[in-house]
């Protein structure tokens, strides 16, 4: 393969998330002072992340080095691709990264965000509800190329679970990079629209410098089933049955959404969109022609109690047990409008995201308590995978022919299982690198080596705003949900340094009240007694008695409980 002639400067490529983990996928390419980011997802938190609503990436490197951004690009609309770019574009607009946001100046206009239709239109909803009107969205389509700095990057269409997917081809100073996107070869996908064997076999032969590629089913063997196989299960759930349907599943997943409609028109239901999501996406799709609906099919929820339930099916969001999801509210009784009655069958069709299968569990107990038959991807195939399994990876791999190989998209696991497959296929094993976040991978003109690593993480989000949450605080609810808190109230005469009022204990979370009032009794007798015993300099200075308090409450529970629950000293001058 032959690489342009570049100068001294080398070609950097930063995985800031997506590698070693599902989700916050984002990668830095940067030459010199160009640098383009590819995706800016999300993942949602884990069980111990109590009380975070979202993860995204650290981008302090990003934001030392705004001045060389030169896009962002993003190859389709899935969360953990696209959900981190509100903070990603509110951090930016800062002039002061230090700086908090206050939620209502534009963001920076001199940064252009790239995608596709489909993919342009979800984001541009998610940057409403974060007040960010005045961001410069560039629409492009398959095959079509722009140029950013000294990169310019082709899209080529990819087939996935979402529509309007893209892999990229960009051109740089060292040779050609080919980066997969989330992909599968699906050869009948529901659109009629197939993958771009030939541009990516036309990259292969030109030659690829470095391929990443999409790891999340390296460890599946086989090909994965079409889109349609969907269609097929579907088909077979609406023959026997009778009742209501309700199908649960992403509410980005248009192409499954198509499917279920298509077979609803078949047998002649109505259609019912539930969530706001899933509203909201199936109106962007039917607007910009990716959804097809017949007229008349569509109502309005609140015309449901007039349709027979042999002429309805719902279709709503809540396929990974979100507590106040629509499904989740229907499964509980606490629906407004749906009530789970027996002859209703449920349709679950996705695939849980790890960490969120007791969710999931909990909510198909409750619907079968109420009377439905549900169906979900343990029971029925009702759900095929939008990423490609072992055979698809070897395929891409041997069209594409790179020198150099990076397996993203997946935990270590993963990653390590693709690049056997490239390895297997023909790559060197010296030219494939198994990243870490934050790692770089330098290419110059004498080759490719890991070299240094940046600043990179996770950041905890509560809410809607940039500042994230520290792990300290993290710690602080893990403890408070595990042992409680035990708060303890004194009052200091401030002329006279003498204790005027308690101490006084209150506990939550930490013993139950009818067995604590003997406890209670001792941690007031050892926090006077410890107050008595304070010399007047401590007791003088209010964080001294603080410090000092919660030193021996700590110390005490400890010894005779073996629990450690938070303690708050509040020491009032009065």
């Amino acid at each position: 393969m032959e690489v342009k002639i570049a100068n001294s400067e080398p070609l950097l490529i930063i995985p800031l998330g997506g590698v070693e983990e599902i989700g916050l996928n984002m990668t830095v390419i940067q030459y010199s002072t160009d640098l383009i980011i590819i995706d800016a997802g999300l993942m949602f938190p884990e069980e111990n992340m109590l009380g975070v609503d979202l993860v995204i990436p650290d981008f302090s490197y990003i934001l030392q080095n705004r001045e060389k951004i030169k896009g962002i690009i993003l190859t389709h609309g899935h969360e953990d691709h696209t959900g981190a770019l509100p903070f990603l574009l509110k951090e930016l607009n800062q002039t002061n990264p230090l700086q908090e946001f206050n939620g209502t100046n534009p963001a920076n206009s001199n940064v252009s965000v790239y995608g596709t239709p489909l993919t342009l239109a979800l984001i541009k909803e998610k940057l409403k509800e974060h007040n960010l009107f005045d961001v410069r969205l560039m629409p492009v389509r398959p095959r079509e190329s722009i140029t950013l700095g000294a990169f310019n990057v082709e899209f080529i269409r990819v087939t996935h679970s979402i529509v309007d997917g893209v892999g990229l081809g960009i051109s740089t100073p060292f040779g050609n990079i080919i980066h997969t996107g989330d992909f599968k070869l699906d050869p009948t996908p529901v659109d009629g629209e197939l993958m771009d064997f030939h541009k990516f076999t036309e990259y292969g032969e030109k030659g690829v410098l470095l391929m990443l590629s999409d790891s999340t089913n390296a460890e599946k063997g086989g090909f994965t089933f079409s889109e349609k196989e969907v269609y097929r299960a579907f088909e077979d759930i609406f023959f026997k049955t009778t009742g209501r349907i309700i199908i649960t599943t992403f509410a980005s997943n248009i192409h499954r959404i198509q499917q279920a409609i298509d077979v609803a028109v078949q047998h002649k239901r109505k259609i019912v969109m539930c969530g706001k999501s899933m509203v909201s996406n199936a109106q962007i799709a039917l607007d910009l022609g990716y959804l097809k609906i017949p007229k008349d099919t569509w109502i309005q929820i609140e015309h449901l109690k007039n349709i027979p339930d042999s002429e309805v099916v719902i279709i709503t969001t809540g396929s990974q047990g979100e507590p106040m999801s629509v499904l989740s509210r229907i499964a509980t009784g606490e629906h407004k409008h749906i009530n789970i009655k027996d002859g209703d069958t449920v349709i679950v069709s996705a695939k849980a995201i790890p960490g969120n299968e007791r969710s999931i569990g909990k909510i198909v107990n409750h619907l079968m308590k109420r009377g439905a038959n549900v169906i979900y991807e343990k029971v029925s195939e009702i759900h095929v995978s939008g990423h490609a399994s072992k055979e698809e990876l070897k395929l891409m791999i041997n069209l594409i022919k790179p020198k150099y190989f990076m397996p993203v998209h997946g935990e270590y696991r993963h990653l390590k299982c693709h690049a056997r497959l490239a390895e297997k296929s023909g790559v060197f094993p010296n030219n494939i690198f198994i990243m870490e976040n934050g790692t770089v991978l330098e290419i110059t003109e004498t080759g490719a080596v890991i070299n240094g690593k940046i600043i990179s993480g996770r950041v905890f989000i509560d809410g809607k705003g940039v500042a994230g949450v520290e792990d300290a605080v993290i710690r602080d609810r893990r403890r408070l949900a595990h042992d409680g808190i035990v708060i303890v109230f004194v009052g200091i005469e401030r002329a006279s340094k003498k204790i005027v009022s308690g101490p006084e204990i209150i506990s939550r979370g930490f013993v139950f009240e009818d067995a604590s009032h003997d406890i209670i009794n001792e941690v007031k007798e050892l926090m006077a007694s410890t107050l008595m015993s304070c010399e007047d300099d401590i007791i003088s200075n209010v964080s001294f008695v603080q410090a000092k308090l919660r030193s021996t409450l700590k110390k005490y529970l400890r010894n005779k409980m073996d629990r450690k629950p938070m303690i708050l000293p509040i020491v009032i001058e009065v």
